[in-house]
């Protein structure tokens, strides 16, 4: 009973989604001085305020800050419409279309500009399910943080005056290390489905739990993430993986249900022990990479995610009498074509994608000069990395990584030694090749 009653005094002093009087937290409390802000961040919310509007450093970033995170980007948000701030920075462009926003280019730095987002209502553009469609209408900036998805976003941070604004307790929440939705959970998702992926990213980036109320329509509601459009979902797919903690977003993802409506393969994969070896093993080298500050490839994860796919298709294609490499590029192609109906995989990174699938033969050859051809090839790290994960991964013998790593780090007699014995098969298709450019030599000496 005591319990009970402390729990209502506890949340009857949370603010409730249409409270319209912030919190202001000083510096003193929150301890975020503007020397922490990008510069270009700090100059463009200088620009707008001279200019008369209210502009402040919003979302992700004063998040990570307060969390002791170093922030990957930083947003504005202000009360200027798109044409007031493209008119107040000569570099600048406005972009979107379901809700136009503006690029300020400082330096090399690119700061996102929204305009305060305004209440929806009946006039707003839906589709059949409630999704968003249309949202270029703007408000007051209570609307727009009533309008943001978790409290843990909806916070202003002013550069002038050093105060956080805070509309719905999201300092308290972050201190308590919980992930709140605004609003009734159901409606947020059915207004913008990815609310749910990025629930679990964020929660699991930041090391929250998610609020039992946010968390408990998400199984239900991952059908919602069949009318996402494909180049969202690549987006937010993108984001999760390299979040830092891919491995933590996959295990999640999977528990609560949200793999099978974003990555159809993804819940076969994970059935095999084989195939989820691998992929576990690639998505922990690259959070290790990503933590350590090195890059990642979008083509190697994506990689990792669908070649036991690739590989089933491929056994497929080679027991129905297909030579082994056109089978190879025939899996190739039937994966990524089922995978283009979910992921919007642009074309750069789908060529780099099969590259680093096709090498995987050439490293079965170990004799001749094959594999001094197979150093030169531009995506060879990329390949040799890829097979190294499979010898991990016990799907292919370490020997052949082994033996590999040897040959890149050898000198020029040493790589000779380390040279395969060459098969008679091997020279028969060398002299059959070699045929059409002899009898070309000899047409011309008889001409």
């Amino acid at each position: 009973m005591i319990r009970k009653l402390i729990s209502r005094v506890f949340r009857s002093k949370k603010p409730k989604a249409g409270h319209s009087e912030p919190a202001v937290i000083p510096v003193s409390s929150h301890g975020i001085t503007r020397d922490r802000l990008s510069s270009g961040s700090r100059r463009t919310c200088e620009t707008l305020q001279a200019a008369g509007f209210k502009a402040y450093v919003v979302g992700g970033a004063v998040r990570d800050l307060l969390i002791g995170a170093e922030p990957k980007d930083f947003d504005v948000a202000t009360d200027a419409t798109p044409e007031e701030v493209k008119r107040a920075f000569r570099r600048s462009r406005i972009i979107g279309r379901r809700f136009q926003i503006v690029h300020v280019m400082m330096g090399q730095e690119v700061i996102e500009t929204t305009t305060f987002r305004g209440q929806l209502d009946a006039n707003t553009k839906k589709d059949e399910h409630g999704r968003v469609l249309h949202d270029n209408v703007f408000g007051t900036q209570a609307e727009d943080a009533a309008r943001r998805d978790f409290t843990a976003n909806a916070l202003y941070y002013d550069p002038g005056t050093e105060t956080i604004i805070d509309y719905h307790h999201g300092v308290g929440d972050l201190k308590a290390r919980t992930l709140r939705m605004i609003g009734e959970p159901r409606a947020r998702y059915r207004e913008d489905p990815v609310r749910m992926l990025r629930a679990v990213r964020l929660a699991a980036k930041l090391g929250l739990s998610i609020d039992p109320e946010a968390k408990k329509p998400i199984r239900d509601m991952a059908g919602l993430l069949e009318n996402v459009p494909a180049a969202r979902l690549f987006d937010e797919m993108l984001k999760l993986l390299t979040s830092g903690h891919a491995v933590k977003c996959i295990t999640q993802l999977r528990d609560e249900g949200l793999h099978h409506g974003l990555l159809p393969l993804l819940d076969v994969i994970l059935e095999q022990p084989m195939g989820e070896k691998f992929v576990m093993l690639s998505l922990a080298n690259t959070d290790e990479r990503i933590r350590k500050g090195k890059g990642s490839s979008p083509g190697f994860l994506f990689a990792t995610l669908l070649w036991h796919e690739v590989l089933a298709h491929w056994d497929k294609m080679k027991a129905k009498g297909e030579a082994k490499i056109p089978a190879l590029f025939q899996a190739m192609d039937n994966v990524l074509d089922v995978q283009g109906e979910k992921l919007a995989i642009t074309r750069r990174i789908a060529g780099d994608i099969k590259d680093i699938w096709a090498l995987q033969p050439r490293f079965e050859q170990r004799a001749g000069k094959r594999p001094y051809a197979l150093l030169e090839q531009p995506r060879f790290r990329a390949g040799y990395d890829f097979l190294v994960l499979r010898a991990q991964a016990g799907e292919i013998d370490m020997e052949v990584a082994d033996w590999w790593t040897r040959f890149q780090q050898a000198d020029g007699e040493q790589r000779a030694t380390l040279l395969m014995p060459e098969q008679a098969g091997d020279k028969k298709r060398r002299r059959r090749r070699k045929k059409p450019a002899t009898a070309t030599v000899d047409r011309g000496n008889a001409e």
